[in-house]
């Protein structure tokens, strides 16, 4: 199933080339953002926002208005009428019509391409469940280019909710196409890198290994991007408790790193990284939020001008298999055509990855 228009659903159904012209083009709206007002004068960007955001929504919603472009939407689905039922294909199809280009995030995983399937305009993933955060990534991979000057050659520790955190997930993704980056997985047994994120590393040939201990990774990280343990994916208290404060960042456990270390984090957080880490030099997190203005202008700028069709299914219709994860959500919106990518004995779900062996 093509769309005539042009989405940005995963990172990686883009090439490199076209990343790397983005983060360009971040970079010199940062450097001379007079340039950019009024580049989207007349132009309107809905955002449907079907969980909680402060830096993805208002940083989207900064850059829009900074473009001269105005903005519609909600940020509670309980204000509109998703709150009588309404399904995604519905709210999609009407809010695409009122508007130039659109920014969505859901709970459920391949939500974002689900919506662009329906949408009468180009979609942006802001976070679709614990799959994918693409524009997270291109924030993460501006503030590394302005503040290491390479996307290549270092040591990246990721550290917290690696099974759940769809930044890392698209993060790994992402910089697993630049050539000598090794990764260090530093989770607890219960919240390790899904197995597909893993394949990915190897695929391409990155070394990578899954530890526990943060302490023993810190002295060979170029780059430390902490998580949050998050509260919402879990499935009850109970197991958010035990693994809520199994990391925390503090001043004691930065003695031991890089003099050039960079600590990023998509935030927010809750107690992962200490404040005392805050006045650090090499604590980036917050100069890290503000750079996701300029990027998410060059995508802006970019997904508008650009009418390439996109792809969006591609795979096998299946009428008697289901996807698998319960987050999936082909298992919450039923019209959806199951649709799967098979290879020798294992499918793989086109919305949210999850693999089934037949």
């Amino acid at each position: 199933m093509t769309s005539k228009y042009q989405h940005l659903i995963d990172l990686n159904d883009y090439p490199v080339a076209w990343w790397n012209k983005l983060i360009s083009l971040g970079q010199d709206i940062y450097a001379h953002p007079q340039r950019y007002h009024g580049a989207c004068q007349n132009k309107i960007m809905a955002t449907l926002f079907y969980e909680p955001s402060t830096r993805t929504q208002m940083s989207f919603q900064t850059a829009m208005l900074k473009l001269g472009g105005t903005i519609i939407g909600f940020d509670n689905p309980a204000t509109s009428s998703v709150a009588k039922g309404e399904n995604l294909k519905d709210t999609t199809k009407i809010v695409s019509g009122y508007a130039d280009i659109m920014v969505i995030r859901h709970p459920l995983e391949g939500s974002a391409k689900a919506a662009a399937i329906s949408a009468e305009c180009p979609v942006i993933n802001a976070g679709d469940g614990g799959h994918l955060h693409p524009t997270q990534t291109l924030t993460d991979m501006l503030t590394l280019i302005q503040e290491k000057g390479r996307l290549d050659s270092m040591t990246i520790g990721l550290c917290g909710d690696l099974m759940n955190g769809r930044t890392v997930h698209s993060l790994c993704k992402a910089l697993s196409c630049y050539k000598n980056n090794k990764f260090v997985l530093i989770s607890s047994n219960e919240l390790k890198l899904p197995s597909y994120i893993k394949d990915i590393l190897s695929a391409t040939g990155c070394e990578y290994k899954e530890i526990f201990s943060l302490e023993e990774a810190m002295p060979e990280l170029d780059v430390l991007y902490m998580t949050r343990i998050q509260r919402e994916r879990f499935a009850s208290e109970e197991a958010y408790q035990q693994q809520k404060d199994i990391y925390v960042l503090n001043k004691q456990k930065m003695k031991s790193a890089k003099p050039d270390l960079v600590i990023l984090h998509p935030l927010p957080r809750v107690d992962e990284i200490s404040m005392d880490v805050d006045d650090d030099s090499r604590a980036l997190y917050f100069k890290q939020a503000k750079y996701g203005v300029f990027i998410r202008m060059a995508l802006i700028l970019t997904m508008i001008e650009n009418k390439n069709p996109t792809t969006l299914i591609s795979g096998e219709y299946q009428k008697n298999i289901c996807c698998t994860n319960p987050k999936c959500i082909t298992n919450r919106e039923g019209y959806l055509k199951k649709s799967f990518i098979k290879s020798g004995d294992i499918i793989e779900c086109e919305y949210c990855d999850e693999r089934i062996l037949l």
